[in-house]
């Protein structure tokens, strides 16, 4: 249901892995997969109201879900034929079958989406992890890429926020199974309610209903065989891309992005620090920054028609005659 998750179920192995329940399919979705050579892919779609709208495509972050787009999606329905897919090993998709969890490895499964569906360019958003990705995708594929919003993309930062570091140390060999040990006896609920503390600006405006339905995804995703595995590899792809330097750096790729760039950062932002900002907005040529104050690290399911808003706004400067 995040962006990111709290550390602390053991893993189940394939052979022993309870029933996985169904995934969440919200008021006016529909999910298909997507198969193509060693890549299988769920895709959460929204109907446009009316034919004709551009395309566009969600990315989640480390630990979430297309369900993490639901919000936004459904107030952009009027403006774009929106899908938002699972990247391997998250929500509904399973594991790549090259086992690669990398940025380049997330960002080569959206390319090749994107060239199988043949729906480019899209209008492009991206939250946490899958800025990055998406970052990489619209640098080596400018085709394919109309308009980029990211929500606190996951770009290179030389001090990390103290709060974001347990996430950073799932990366660590061994990390999965210590914080497994040490959790054990949490609950879904404490997992999840851990969850929206870490994300969200204010977990205090979370429904009763969004609450229960967060706990029930975390029971399913507790239940999944590669849960921490794509965890864990995943998060050792981002801290492997914080390192790379010269033309394959983020930094140094998101100069080249030549799409017309939405930045959207929180204030209250415990895993991207708010201070990367100002170098994301001059790194990203001509883009526009949205700061809300009160938002975390997921302003698009905290603050969904602010974030509408905005990119209307990008939409009508850049691409409407």
């Amino acid at each position: 249901m995040s962006s990111t998750e709290l550390p602390g179920a053991r893993a189940a192995n394939a052979a022993t892995a309870p029933k996985v329940s169904p995934v969440r399919v919200h008021d006016g979705e529909k999910l298909r997969s997507v198969t193509l050579p060693g890549l299988t892919l769920t895709v959460r779609s929204r109907p446009p109201v009316r034919d004709g709208l551009p395309p566009a495509l969600f990315v989640h972050g480390l630990g979430g879900s297309s369900q993490n787009w639901s919000a936004l999606m459904s107030r952009l329905e009027d403006t774009v034929d929106g899908e938002a897919i699972d990247l391997p090993g998250f929500g509904d998709s399973p594991p790549p079958g090259d086992g690669n969890y990398s940025v380049t490895g997330h960002a080569r499964a959206v390319i090749r989406f994107l060239d199988a569906a043949g729906r480019g360019p899209v209008h492009l958003f991206a939250n946490s992890m899958g800025g990055a990705v998406s970052t990489r995708v619209a640098a080596v594929r400018p085709d394919l890429v109309r308009t980029l919003t990211l929500v606190s993309p996951a770009l290179p930062e030389l001090r990390v926020q103290r709060s974001a570091v347990p996430t950073a140390l799932l990366a660590l060999p061994g990390a999965v199974g210590l914080f497994a040990r040490m959790t054990k006896g949490w609950t879904a609920e404490q997992r999840t309610r851990g969850v929206l503390g870490l994300c969200y600006g204010d977990p205090a405006r979370v429904t009763d209903e969004a609450l229960r339905h967060a706990v029930e995804e975390m029971e399913r995703r507790m239940g999944l065989p590669h849960f921490w595995d794509a965890m864990a590899r995943s998060a050792r792809g981002i801290v492997d891309a914080y390192t790379l330097g010269g033309q394959h750096g983020l930094w140094r790729q998101a100069e080249r992005v030549l799409a017309p760039t939405l930045l959207v950062y929180g204030r209250k932002d415990q895993l991207v620090s708010y201070r990367m900002a100002r170098k994301a907005a001059v790194a990203f040529r001509g883009s526009r920054l949205l700061t809300l104050p009160d938002a975390g690290h997921v302003a698009m399911m905290e603050y969904p028609e602010a974030v509408a808003k905005a990119f209307r706004e990008l939409l009508d400067d850049c691409c409407r005659s």
